[in-house]
């Protein structure tokens, strides 16, 4: 039993037959050579067509850029860090985001109001009204229109808001030894001003 099939020669196209368990058999006189030499090198041009098309697949599937590898980086190291943290933190029962706020208002002790402290916020809370109620509630800072302008609430520090952050100050310190101290002053300042400088970048 034979079957059809198009093989090339020098001068183009020619039918040939193929026999179950023989060779090519050119019925008008293909070279075989040249046939088979052409067949064999469509199959390594389909294989390395498939090789090709299977890297661009991943790279589109998972192939991280530098830009996306650092970033994923960034998260990961992130979430790391921070559950040492959120750790210490919960012995004084406060979440990171109420100790941002009791550490900017530290920093400006005749207080700040509300929309500059959630500018200057590291992680931005949708709800910082929310948030100054419940520190306000513990009597960790407190609130107050502004003379001039009455539409301005200025927040500020309490003595117990300072008490709170003094007996957190040490724990956090050594935590954050502990976490990067083995990089060294000098790694940690480079690593500082690249971070800066990837931050200026970002709208």
């Amino acid at each position: 039993m034979t079957a059809k099939c198009l093989c090339l020669n020098g001068f183009g196209w020619r039918a040939a037959s193929v026999s179950r368990g023989s060779e090519f058999h050119d019925r008008q006189g293909v070279d075989e050579s040249r046939c088979n030499d052409y067949c064999c090198c469509m199959r390594a041009n389909r294989s390395i067509g498939a090789t090709r098309a299977t890297r661009a697949r991943n790279r589109r599937r998972g192939g991280a850029g530098p830009e996306e590898a650092v970033f994923l980086e960034l998260l990961r190291t992130t979430d790391m860090l921070s559950r040492g943290l959120l750790t210490i933190l919960k012995r004084e029962d406060v979440s990171a985001t109420q100790y941002n706020v009791l550490r900017i208002l530290r920093g400006a002790p005749e207080g700040l109001p509300c929309g500059e402290i959630a500018k200057r916020m590291i992680t931005r809370d949708p709800d910082v009204t929310r948030l100054l109620d419940r520190l306000e509630k513990r009597e960790l800072i407190s609130r107050s229109r502004e003379a001039r302008d009455r539409r301005t609430v200025i927040g500020r520090i309490t003595p117990a808001g300072v008490r709170l952050l003094e007996r957190l100050d040490d724990p956090v310190q050594k935590a954050h030894r502990k976490q990067l101290g083995h990089l060294g002053k000098e790694r940690l300042r480079g690593l500082t001003r690249l971070l800066r400088e990837a931050r200026s970048q970002v709208a």
